[in-house]
């Protein structure tokens, strides 16, 4: 129950991260109240990442924002690992 609860709430922030990477190409003003409720859940998300990136050699005069495809891999790790571990607890 507890897992597929984090499993889901997984599932909606992909969905979410994956719906701001489509806006981001669409010039929708930012004060529409779903492109507001978006930033907020992907934010938290991103922002940490998105520092990190930019503070590395690595992200320093870069165009294009990499912190969506790094927060797929971070919440596939996770997801792997929920999966893991509430599998282990079945047996």
């Amino acid at each position: 129950m507890i897992i597929s609860a984090i499993l889901w709430v997984i599932r909606i922030i992909q969905y979410a991260i994956f719906a701001r990477v489509i806006i981001s190409w669409i010039p929708i003003p930012r004060d529409n109240q779903i492109i507001r409720l978006l930033y907020q859940i992907t934010e938290p998300i991103l922002g940490p990442i998105r520092n990190i990136i930019q503070k590395s050699a690595f992200g320093r005069n870069m165009m294009i924002d990499f912190s969506p495809i790094i927060a797929f891999f971070i919440l596939g790790l996770v997801q792997t690992l929920v999966l893991e571990f509430g599998g282990m607890l079945y047996y």
